[in-house]
């Protein structure tokens, strides 16, 4: 009966023993219980003009070595209007003579559903004609003012009024060269486009001169 007794003591001792190994060893966390944090999203980078079209420019000229400029415009957004001057996406457009092509591209600093993917994208080549007005060259040197002086140039001349009724009011940038008064131009749009424009102010570019009312 002591024999019995004593290996039942024993058998008990053994199993408590298991139990606490058991139990002290830490579980391993099974793929559904892990938590994954999503990464924090990029906050939005807003540029005037002259920064955005210096990375343009830079791509265009891999792409032609004589690439010029002939166009620079940006495209307003819900997280970017163009308040102050400053855009999450630009598009420039430059001429090649020895391609005798014509090519767009396009930087993006935003995420969002109504903008490209963020970085510089390349679009089509097209073909260049030198006698066509809409695309006239011109030299990266008339570009003195930049598109946060247009701004409060316009502001001055109607726009004001505008944003102080609406302050989501989206506002598109347009440079261009002008032949018949050789003059590189800011137009401030006060719109998405030409089409929905409540004001249309012309700035000098390289004086920063107020010129006129377009619209």
């Amino acid at each position: 009966m002591k024999t019995n007794a004593l290996a039942l003591l024993l058998t008990a001792a053994v199993a408590a023993m298991m139990g606490c190994s058991s139990s002290s060893t830490p579980k391993t966390p099974s793929a559904e219980t892990k938590k994954t944090e999503a990464p924090a999203p990029k906050p939005p980078e807003l540029d005037t003009g002259r920064v955005a079209f210096q990375r343009l420019y830079l791509s265009a000229r891999n792409w032609a070595p004589d690439a010029r400029p002939f166009r620079l415009e940006s495209d307003p957004s819900k997280e970017a209007t163009g308040e102050g001057g400053k855009a999450g996406v630009w598009r420039g457009s430059f001429a090649s003579v020895a391609r005798r092509s014509v090519k767009s591209f396009l930087w993006s600093g935003i995420t969002a559903d109504d903008a490209p993917a963020r970085g510089v994208t390349p679009g089509t080549e097209d073909t260049f004609n030198p006698s066509n007005t809409s695309t006239q060259p011109f030299d990266f040197g008339f570009l003195k003012v930049d598109s946060d002086k247009a701004f409060e140039v316009a502001q001055q001349h109607g726009g004001k009024k505008i944003t102080d009724k609406a302050a989501d009011q989206p506002i598109k940038y347009e440079l261009d060269w002008a032949p018949r008064s050789n003059e590189l131009i800011w137009h401030v749009i006060y719109g998405s486009s030409d089409a929905d424009a409540k004001l249309r102010v012309a700035v000098d570019a390289s004086t920063g001169s107020y010129l006129r009312v377009e619209k």
